[in-house]
């Protein structure tokens, strides 16, 4: 097909409407495009989205004549009026307010601590462009656009639940970055892991899988940054001959998989965990586990208030699915429970 100047077009019925998903173009076919197929007359009615977009629209239902879909090999006639309900880039939904429920802990002028469920991922980026606890802290919280990255200063993976704390000023985010980065933030996570794990500091350096670029591993040399995670043994239990230890981690860095990467590493990968597992024991099968992945829940944070340095501190109980699995394994209820009054922050 010959290329068409704009101008050919510029007495063509080009409208675009508005509407809750995003936009409405109407357009009417020149004599110049009739007989060509449907994506390549709108790739060129429509030069700024790339032919590939404009097929994934078609593909998807979003392009129609007097309301009847339209599919890719569509020849158009001159005059007909086409309607193209334009989607969003996934990238383009990823600043977007979404009216999604949080469990807020605690709530002042300065900050927020979050209870984050199984499930939800924190930050938007490739595969999770929506549906993200910063989605959700658009909506509820406007005004915390202002803020940079909107006031989250440290995530949790998707799987993990628990407490995470979020900035509401500028200020305060960047006092709370100062704790995380002088290790001053306590951080305690409950999990459950394979074996008979024994208390130890895993001190080892984690970056980049070199044979896995999604995943992390241990990485010496300077690939690998400082990792330093501490294992407290709170109660092991016998399950078909195999060992499953409950266990209270405590994060003295904060690396992305930290956890999930130092158990692996000694041989006690958690529970659930779909990723860092060498393999899946046999027992795993007579296991009923409702989140997708592990085993494990962020149960105590403490800062120092970013503006009046109070010391405060927050215990998160575990989630129904944490629990069922607690009680699944005969493990006593109260194996997560921690003395608030014994830490300092």
């Amino acid at each position: 097909m010959d290329n068409v100047s704009d101008s050919e077009f510029s007495s063509s019925a080009d409208e675009l409407l508005d509407t809750e998903e995003g936009q409405t173009r109407q357009l009417e076919i020149p004599e110049a495009l009739a007989g060509e197929r449907l994506d390549k007359v709108l790739a060129q009615l429509m030069p700024e989205f790339s032919r590939n977009r404009i097929q994934g629209w078609i593909e998807a239902g979003y392009v129609k004549s007097h309301g009847q879909i339209l599919k890719v090999r569509h020849r158009s006639q001159a005059g007909e009026l086409i309607t193209v309900d334009i989607q969003p880039e996934p990238e383009e939904m990823a600043y977007l307010p979404e009216d999604i429920p949080l469990e807020i802990v605690f709530e002042d002028d300065d900050l927020l601590i979050i209870n984050k469920p199984a499930g939800m991922v924190v930050h938007p980026a490739a595969g999770n462009w929506q549906g993200t606890l910063l989605n959700a802290l658009l909506h509820h919280y406007p005004k915390i656009a202002e803020v940079p990255r909107c006031g989250i200063v440290h995530r949790l993976d998707k799987e993990t639940s628990g407490l995470l704390m979020v900035a509401k000023t500028i200020e305060a985010q960047l006092d709370l970055v100062r704790q995380l980065e002088s290790r001053r933030v306590v951080r305690r996570y409950f999990a459950l892991a394979w074996g008979l794990v024994k208390p130890q500091t895993i001190d080892a350096p984690i970056g980049r899988d070199p044979k896995d670029r999604l995943k992390m591993a241990i990485v010496r040399g300077q690939q690998g940054k400082v990792a330093i995670t501490h294992i407290k043994r709170l109660a092991t239990v016998e399950l078909a001959d195999k060992s499953i230890t409950a266990i209270q981690v405590q994060l003295e860095t904060g690396r992305t998989h930290q956890i999930r990467v130092h158990l692996e590493s000694v041989g006690h990968p958690l529970l659930g965990d779909l990723v860092y597992r060498k393999r899946v024991p046999a027992q795993a099968a007579q296991l009923e586990f409702a989140r997708g992945g592990q085993a494990l829940h962020a149960l105590v944070l403490g800062i120092l208030h970013p503006r009046t340095q109070e010391t405060m501190l927050w215990q998160a109980p575990l989630p129904p699915d944490m629990t069922d699995l607690v009680h699944q394994l005969g493990f006593s209820s109260e194996v997560a429970q921690v003395d608030l009054e014994s830490l300092d922050v």
